[in-house]
C-alpha cells in the first residue's frame, strides 16, 4: 500500500508568513499610537544557515601543540557568536522596520547589519522586547517558560 505524500506537499510550508505584533511602547506614530512590527516567520533552514554563519571551527590542539585525534578523526573546537547570530536573525525576520534599509543604516552610520538592532532599539528594554517578539514568532522560545517566569515574578 502506497502512502500518500501529498499531505506533506503544503504550499504554506514553502512560504514565509508575515506576522504583525505591537512594537515597543516607546516608539509611537504622529497620533501617539504604538508602531506595529512586521515579523517574517523564517524557515528552519534559514535559521540554521544564519546560526552556522557565526560558528568558527578550528582544529583542537593539546598542550604540546599536537592535533587532537579521536577514533582516527580530527577533533574541532567550535566557537559560536550567539549574540551576533541572534541580531542577524532579528534583521532577517523584521520586515518593518527593515533594518537593511540603506537610509536607516546611513542614519545610524552602520555598515554591519548585525549592529542595526542595537542602534534602532538602543534602550535595553526596547531591544529585549523586540528580541522576544521575534523569538516568539520564530517559535524559538517556549511560551510555557514565559508564563512560568511571569507567574514567578508575580509571586515574588
Amino acid at each position: 500500500m502506497a502512502k500518500n505524500l501529498s499531505y506533506f506537499m503544503r504550499e504554506e510550508a514553502k512560504q514565509e508568513q508575515i506576522v504583525t505584533v505591537p512594537g515597543p511602547d516607546t516608539i509611537k506614530d504622529e497620533n501617539g499610537n504604538v508602531v506595529n512590527l512586521e515579523i517574517k516567520k523564517l524557515s528552519n533552514d534559514t535559521i540554521s544557515k544564519i546560526n552556522e554563519m557565526y560558528e568558527t571551527k578550528t582544529l583542537l590542539r593539546d598542550k604540546k601543540g599536537n592535533f587532537v585525534v579521536q577514533n582516527g578523526v580530527a577533533v574541532y573546537k567550535v566557537d559560536r557568536d550567539r549574540n551576533r547570530a541572534a541580531r542577524h536573525l532579528m534583521v532577517e525576520a523584521l520586515v518593518y522596520p527593515d533594518l537593511r534599509d540603506k537610509k536607516l543604516m546611513d542614519f545610524f552610520g552602520c555598515v554591519d547589519i548585525t549592529e542595526m538592532p542595537l542602534k534602532v532599539f538602543p534602550d535595553n528594554k526596547e531591544y529585549l522586547y523586540v528580541s522576544q517578539q521575534v523569538l516568539k514568532v520564530l517559535n524559538l522560545t517556549d511560551e510555557d517558560d514565559d508564563e512560568q517566569e511571569l507567574e514567578d515574578a508575580k509571586n515574588s
